[in-house]
């Protein structure tokens, strides 16, 4: 009967260690990156949206007449203001200027949506939420317009 080799605690030390390497290498990424592709993922998405909704504007009018049904505002007031929410939230997140308040104002329109429109949607809701609260409570990072005025305001005052 052949015996399993015992392992020493060299080897055990050595493959813990090397195993504690390897889960850590992801927290070498900058965050800023994570950041950044938060940033542009979620903008792509309420551009894309917003499109859909100019590309055929009777349609979207429709839609948020007969098909959305949001209690308190009228179809022909809700369709451009949530246009332009997107428009808007989705160039300031893509350039990271004033892109807490972008997301502020595409966390609302995602709370509209999971509320009053597709309830049945939360969990691409959530995915949207989590992207949008990352920039709302951590900011653009450093690849954003954000932090380019936040450096020459700072550098300015002293």
């Amino acid at each position: 009967m052949t015996a399993i080799p015992e392992y020493s605690s060299s080897n055990a030390g050595g493959l813990v260690g090397l195993y504690r390497r390897v889960i850590k290498l992801p927290e070498r990424i900058p965050f800023s990156l994570v950041q950044l592709a938060a940033r542009l993922a979620i903008s792509h998405v309420f551009w894309q949206s917003a499109q859909t909704k100019l590309a055929s504007w009777p349609v979207t009018l429709q839609l948020f007449a007969n098909e959305y049904n949001l209690p308190f505002i009228d179809p022909s007031i809700a369709a451009p203001l949530a246009t332009a929410a997107e428009i808007t939230g989705s160039v300031l997140l893509f350039l990271g200027l004033f892109s807490r308040l972008g997301a502020l104002m595409l966390l609302g329109v995602v709370s509209v949506i999971q509320i009053f429109v597709f309830p049945e949607n939360w969990a691409e809701h959530l995915l949207w939420a989590s992207l949008l609260l990352l920039v709302l409570t951590r900011g653009a990072g450093v690849f954003s317009l954000d932090y380019v005025a936040e450096r020459s305001f700072s550098a300015s005052r002293k």
